[in-house]
């Protein structure tokens, strides 16, 4: 079972990569903040479409949850900015190594703490290790 959510992360980690590939030049002609909006705007019809086939009505409230975990409606659309002014200077490798560098440097730093509410998972030599080679990747693909 693992396995398969690891393939459905690489998955989606493509499909960011497509996503970037397609804000760069979007956000080129109708600007950033459009490009983003427009992002925003088809995905949230399209998880409302699927909230109406799929979403258990008996759910609890969105409303009743601490507001410090809506703080995520906040940091995806910074997410989607920086993709879309990003790409068409740097390019989407660049882009997408240094967005991985930081999310492995932050989930490391959370996991090891057991911040927002997530399992304590202490930084190892393997960790360590991981975060140093995705550095080197970043530093070659800068280079390159």
């Amino acid at each position: 079972m693992q396995l398969i959510f690891i393939l459905l992360v690489v998955a989606g980690g493509m499909g960011l990569s497509v996503e970037a590939g397609l804000l760069g030049p979007l956000g080129n002609e109708v600007g950033g903040l459009w490009a983003t909006f427009s992002v925003f705007g088809v995905g949230a019809a399209l998880t409302f479409l699927l909230m109406l086939f799929f979403s258990p009505r008996s759910s609890p409230s969105f409303f009743t949850q601490p507001s410090w975990t809506l703080l995520g409606g906040i940091l995806g659309p910074v997410y989607v900015v920086i993709l879309t002014v990003a790409v068409p200077v740097i390019g989407i490798a660049m882009t997408m190594i240094g967005i991985l560098a930081g999310q492995v440097f932050k989930s490391v730093v959370i996991d090891h703490y057991g911040l927002l509410g997530t399992a304590h998972r202490k930084i190892d030599r393997k960790r360590f290790i991981a975060l140093i080679f995705i550095i080197v990747a970043l530093i070659l693909v800068a280079k390159g």
